[in-house]
């Protein structure tokens, strides 16, 4: 078939009485590229509106226009039918072969999506994990050693931990007090949290720091208070809600080395096109997690100073915990992943 061909179409000749095409005569079929302009129009970028046999037809008539284009660009490169066929060819490329949009809800992502990130990033969570619970074991130590250089630090506020204490974790404070300390205690985890991830950009580095730092203050003031004899009391003021928050602050520190390796270890794609897919996976991770260090910080204000016993406190944090890491395992399995579960079930 010629370019000519795939222009226009030549209408079937009638016999005189009007009984379709004289005999020995066969009607010129359409040309390939008017077929496909046909189709596209009926698909609108949706080749499912075309139905099975229509799909079919759509990609027959994509590959005949697709091995005209390569003749067209031969014999005539400057021709504007050839640029015409090209566009031609093109939009049915784009009609078959795109992504089909992803119509997900907030449910989807709050049940799926959020943890499949984060279940997808194991590499990323045990490094930033190491990076925040190193330093916090090296600081206990050197709290325990030296109380004096360690104490200096921390800023001053955190060293109440090692005062003796006669009512006990109950700070007695009021509703009202404590809902402006959850207000201000989860909008401060919230802006690590981000710190965390932004510092991807900086390969890794601010990542590191906001990771390493964190680590090392609960270590100080971890051992400060095992120092001073009030491990107890320091255990009901963290617990219950520093599991989760810590939790959640490797979870956006592994989220900032996703974008850090993206931009370091590129692989043999550019780094435009690694970190233009791994941003947003990395992004559902922060926003995901910002929700749990609200609850965090809910915890961390009105149930925290309200002194319920260590029993109590430990009893919630490690719950919260646990119960966050395991929906990352539950929820985070890819649908191949529960499958092949399912069918190792099945043979047991």
């Amino acid at each position: 078939m010629t370019l000519d061909q795939t222009s226009s179409a030549v209408p079937p000749s009638r016999s005189p009485k009007g009984g379709g095409a004289p005999a020995g005569e066969q009607p010129v079929e359409p040309g390939t590229a008017a077929v496909l302009a046909e189709l596209l129009a009926v698909a609108r970028g949706h080749p499912e509106r075309l139905g099975p046999e229509g799909v079919l037809r759509l990609a027959g008539a994509y590959r005949g226009a697709l091995a005209e284009l390569g003749l067209a660009r031969r014999r005539w490169p400057g021709d504007p039918r050839t640029a015409a066929l090209e566009r031609l060819v093109r939009d049915a490329h784009a009609t078959l072969y795109a992504t089909p949009a992803r119509r997900s809800s907030l449910a989807d992502f709050a049940l799926r999506r959020y943890w499949q990130a984060t279940a997808s990033s194991a590499s990323q969570l045990a490094i930033a994990a190491a990076f925040l619970l190193v330093p916090a074991v090296v600081c206990f130590a050197w709290a325990l050693a030296d109380p004096a250089g360690a104490g200096a630090f921390v800023p001053g506020s955190f060293l109440g931990v090692t005062q003796a204490r006669p009512h006990g974790a109950n700070l007695g404070l009021s509703a009202s007090v404590r809902a402006a300390f959850a207000a201000t205690i989860f909008t401060h985890n919230i802006e690590v949290a981000f710190l965390a991830f932004a510092g991807g950009i900086t390969a890794g580095l601010l990542t590191v720091a906001a990771l390493a730092y964190n680590g090392a203050a609960i270590g100080v003031v971890a051992g400060l208070a095992a120092g001073a004899g009030e491990a107890g009391i320091a255990a009901q003021l963290l617990v219950p809600h520093g599991l989760l928050e810590l939790s959640c602050i490797v979870v956006c520190g592994a989220a900032g080395l996703r974008l850090a390796r993206a931009l370091v270890r590129p692989g043999f794609e550019t780094r435009g096109a690694v970190l233009a897919r791994e941003a947003p996976v990395a992004l559902e991770m922060v926003l995901g997690t910002a929700c749990w260090l609200v609850v965090a910080g809910l915890v961390e204000g009105f149930l925290t100073p309200a002194g319920l016993g260590l029993p109590i406190d430990l009893a919630v944090g490690f719950a919260l915990a646990l119960g966050y890491w395991s929906l990352v395992v539950w929820r985070g399995r890819s649908p191949r992943a529960a499958q092949a579960a399912a069918r190792a079930f099945n043979r047991t």
